[in-house]
């Protein structure tokens, strides 16, 4: 294998191009899951940082002390529907509504009716919230082992071709090493960012449902209120 010895960077070209196939499709798989992980990682970025400014301004116009029905009304006639807190608001009072206009209602029924609305809700904006998070851990957790798999091919078969030199030197082993740890690099490249990304988006996702959870079990108590004093 006729490989420059140079450091620079068509040397490293030249190292992936002349590598043998299943080591170059390796390498392929690993750049693809690093592109597709880059575009996740910016795109859950964006997301979750337009989930926490939605959540404040909502808290900050219901915690104003304006009117429900009316926050209710103008969360619900803009065409689109509700996400994030204001789903769980909306699906929340719209079956308060339901509920207290049935008649004959205990105000306790109505509680576990709100309740419920609400838990399917946050449900839905869980699942929302966890896109794209298990590939990245997947990437994170499979891209060195997958690396390892193409050093460990390359470095084999640089072997089994010292079989065919009368008096190998280090000289025809290198090439074929180096090539080889070069899929290691790329599934180092592909993982270290995809567990960072993991790591802090989790631990955002987690701060936005336990504030989903507090905003709930506040609303239903104020509905509850509500219920109480409609029935008296």
């Amino acid at each position: 294998m006729n490989v420059t010895t140079s450091t620079d960077g068509i040397a490293l070209f030249d190292l992936v191009t002349k590598a043998s196939l299943p080591v170059q499709l390796v390498m392929l798989g690993l750049m693809v899951a690093s592109l597709l992980s880059w575009t996740m990682i910016f795109r859950k970025w964006f997301t979750l940082r337009a989930a926490q400014r939605a959540a404040d301004q909502f808290e900050s116009r219901f915690w104003a002390g304006g009117n429900v029905g009316q926050l209710f009304s103008e969360v619900t006639r803009k065409g689109e529907e509700p996400s994030g807190i204001a789903n769980l608001f909306a699906e929340g009072y719209k079956e308060f509504k339901r509920l207290t206009q049935q008649g004959g209602m205990e105000p306790n029924d109505v509680l576990e009716g709100v309740q419920r609305a609400m838990r399917v809700a946050l449900s839905r904006e869980i699942n929302y919230l966890e896109t794209s998070l298990s590939f990245l851990a997947t990437v994170g957790s499979t891209s060195p082992y997958v690396g390892l798999f193409g050093t460990v091919w390359g470095i084999m078969n640089s072997f089994r071709s010292l079989g065919a030199i009368s008096q190998p030197t280090i000289a025809h082993v290198a090439p074929g090493i180096a090539e080889a740890l070069i899929a290691t690099a790329i599934g180092l490249f592909a993982a270290i960012p995809a567990v960072i990304a993991y790591n802090r988006y989790s631990t955002n996702v987690e701060r936005l449902v336990t504030r989903y959870e507090i905003f709930a079990q506040e609303f239903a108590s104020i509905l509850q209120r509500q219920a109480f004093a409609q029935r008296a």
